[in-house]
């Protein structure tokens, strides 16, 4: 999985960074040349002032790079957040065999009654299976703020009462839900803000029949992006008959899942796929996330060698601005290895400045931005969003000093091997 390749190298370079400064701190009090480091280092950071417009190119353009990187991977995160909250251990949803999604699957009106009669299921106060026959079609819906003619896809679930029993935290947080046997709707609170008429009291026009929307509904999940109405009516109004895309059940323990499964799939009149719903659901989105994952790495890339062309011609800059000064302390004593260091250090500060600025940025922007994937197919608008978190800002501090490091070695290199005559005739 990409998420797992990113993230081992990650966690490696995290622990070799953490090495790497413990080193240098120690060498820099323990040894005389570090203290020589420390010390044209201190004297290099003095100067920022005089400098500030050439290492403003530095701390600006790395920003950049990390603020655009962490925003990028802030949506596949809030993406990947969204469908993997969806979802339970002690939930199992069952589809026909080989179906992708919900959408592609269709269970036949025999295989929706045997699948409650499997063991492991739960059961309410009157002994009834906790399982939900659902039928999941996609229907198009004008999209808010659009024209009139600019629809797009949102996903209609056809739902009934033991809906609410295997998702508990769904909650109707205006109007009401709907009434079996009428061309009723309630719709998630992220689906009204993508599509337009889905105020309790409008009506909406589905297939060739018109709805009412009697409710507003909250999952904190996947869920909000969706549309729900009795499973009997969807299913006439888009002449499904009898079938239904899945049944998700409640199951009496979480250990029971594979009970459930081997008994259903053992069954020869069932040719089904069962999965918890919280690995459904994760699986979606998985596709998605590595698609954003890459643009992000791809953008932060290109962005980043423009970055470092920045540093470089910054730093070179900033090297020949102060050959007579690294000279003069070459001349008295001092060896390249510690100006080497110093300039590094100096650099590597920068892009931390940078790394710093670009993360708190885009957490100010993006963080807990509403945004919405696109409609493709039979697959529904999803509403999410963009998460900034810890993990994503460390990511770009890392970025930051990557690059602070590759654009500070090289002019580091240079005045630690110009001759001495040769830079105090310089200037």
């Amino acid at each position: 999985m990409l998420n797992e390749l990113m993230d081992s190298p990650m966690a490696l370079f995290s622990v070799v960074l953490l090495l790497l400064v413990v080193c240098l701190a120690l060498w820099m009090l323990l040894s005389r040349q570090g203290r020589q480091a420390a010390s044209v280092t201190g004297v290099g950071i003095s100067t920022l002032r005089q400098r500030l417009g050439m290492s403003s190119v530095v701390v600006v353009g790395i920003a950049g790079v990390v603020g655009v990187l962490v925003a990028l991977l802030a949506m596949s995160e809030g993406y990947r957040e969204t469908l993997s909250k969806t979802g339970s251990a002690d939930t199992a949803i069952v589809m026909r065999g080989a179906s992708a999604s919900e959408v592609m699957s269709v269970l036949d009106r025999a295989s929706v009654t045997l699948i409650p009669q499997a063991e492991g299921i739960a059961r309410d106060a009157k002994g009834r299976p906790i399982a939900s026959p659902e039928l999941v079609v996609a229907a198009n819906l004008p999209i808010k703020g659009g024209s009139a003619d600019d629809e797009g896809s949102v996903q209609l679930r056809g739902v009934g009462e033991q809906a609410w029993a295997v998702r508990p935290q769904v909650k109707i947080i205006a109007g009401r839900t709907f009434t079996p046997g009428l061309r009723e709707l309630i719709a998630g609170k992220g689906a009204t803000k993508q599509f337009a008429g889905l105020e309790p009291g409008h009506q909406i026009r589905l297939g060739s029949q018109v709805w009412t929307v009697v409710g507003i509904f909250a999952s904190g999940d996947s869920l909000d992006s969706e549309i729900w109405g009795d499973a009997g009516v969807v299913a006439d109004t888009y002449r499904r008959g009898g079938s239904r895309a899945s049944v998700t059940v409640r199951l009496s323990d979480p250990q029971t899942f594979d009970a459930f499964k081997a008994a259903l799939e053992a069954n020869p009149q069932l040719k089904v796929d069962v999965d918890t719903t919280l690995n459904y659901f994760s699986k979606q989105s998985e596709g998605t996330t590595k698609t954003i994952r890459a643009i992000g790495i791809t953008v932060g890339l290109i962005m980043a060698i423009g970055a470092l062309f920045g540093a470089l011609n910054t730093m070179f800059a900033a090297v020949a601005s102060r050959a007579r000064e690294i000279a003069t302390l070459r001349a008295i004593g001092f060896r390249g290895l510690p100006v080497v260091v110093a300039i590094m250090l100096e650099t590597m500060l920068l892009a931390l400045l940078g790394g710093l600025l670009g993360g708190l940025l885009a957490w100010l922007l993006f963080n807990g931005y509403s945004a919405s994937t696109l409609a493709a197919g039979t697959v529904g608008k999803l509403s999410f969003e963009l998460k900034v978190t810890a993990k994503l800002l460390w990511i770009g501090v890392l970025w930051a000093l990557t690059i602070g490091f590759i654009g500070g070695l090289f002019p580091a290199l240079r005045a630690a091997r110009l001759p001495v005559t040769t830079a105090l005739r310089e200037l």
